[in-house]
């Protein structure tokens, strides 16, 4: 009982799949990779690091279709499901098998410690960054919707946001990376989004990429994040505008006559929630707002 199958899917693996391998082979019962054709090495690697390797046969741009795939291929009664970037620090891993021999639940949300362009980041809405990893087999199915959340059954944890009980992401390590991916992405959803029955309005391509700079930045913090929060901040708001510029793409890059006055009264709209934001942020910064009426009235 409590045995744990890991499970990797990857394609184009080969340099970073040893991590994730070297992190589970001490306490998974099984390893298993699913691979999505890949032009490198990849399958070789996973052989002779002693995983049992299966090939997913269709061609696909994100992992989601090949999840329920890659987990039938599971034998044990715990899945643990892992991208090839990612790894498994030796505090999370007895956490897990402990979990494995005395559940309390059936499947469990893991915070995830994302490196970003070498840094951990620890605000901008990346952290704790909760994900359904760790499960019993057959309690948890995935939808091939791009970035969707599983449906699950049973009980469900979250195991508290501590480093020590993080999965950890080596995710984006360079901007032509960041950008490849955003240009991936924004293409499924933009096909989703037609599929929901959205309709294109030129507002979006304001109101959208503001929306996600001030939640990142100010919302969440990412001025913390030093330079690195500025830069995520300033990359996830130009891909919300490149995905709906291919939403307009999809509308046949219609032709919309757009009023000056319309713009500026779009533009004035993110203003106000700029300047809501930063004097949030300043007060934050100043220690809180009854810190702020103590200094002003010089109270104890």
């Amino acid at each position: 009982m409590g045995k744990i199958s890991a499970v990797i899917n990857t394609r184009n693996a080969e340099k970073i799949l040893p991590r994730a391998i070297s992190s589970v082979k001490d306490f998974a019962d099984e390893i298993v990779v699913v691979d999505a054709k890949s032009e490198d090495a990849t399958q070789e690697v996973a052989n002779r690091l002693g995983a049992k390797v299966y090939e997913y046969e269709k061609p696909i741009t994100y992992v989601e279709p090949a999840r329920n795939f890659a987990i039938s291929k599971a034998k044990n009664e715990w899945v643990l499901l892992l991208d090839a970037d990612e790894e498994i620090p030796e505090s999370l891993a007895k956490k897990l098998q402990k979990i494995a021999q005395k559940p309390q639940a059936d499947y469990f949300r893991l915070p995830r410690k994302n490196i970003i362009f070498g840094k951990w980041i620890k605000h901008s809405r990346w952290w704790p960054d909760y994900n359904i990893r760790f499960f019993r087999k057959g309690t948890v199915v995935w939808s091939e919707i791009i970035h969707s959340v599983p449906e699950t059954n049973g009980k469900g944890l979250d195991l508290p946001p501590r480093v020590a009980y993080a999965l950890v992401h080596h995710n984006y390590q360079s901007i032509e990376q960041y950008i490849d991916r955003i240009n991936n992405f924004t293409t499924e959803h933009a096909k989703l989004l037609a599929k929901e029955g959205y309709q294109f309005r030129w507002q979006d391509l304001v109101k959208k990429p503001a929306a996600e700079f001030l939640s990142r930045y100010y919302q969440g913090e990412g001025y913390k994040d030093g330079i690195h929060g500025l830069a995520l901040a300033g990359l996830q708001a130009f891909s919300e505008l490149t995905l709906y510029l291919k939403v307009w793409q999809q509308d046949k890059l219609g032709e919309k006559n757009l009023d000056v006055a319309d713009i500026i009264n779009s533009i004035k709209e993110a203003e106000s929630e700029l300047h809501y934001w930063q004097a949030d942020a300043r007060v934050k910064k100043d220690g809180g707002l009854v810190t702020r009426i103590k200094r002003k009235f010089k109270l104890p």
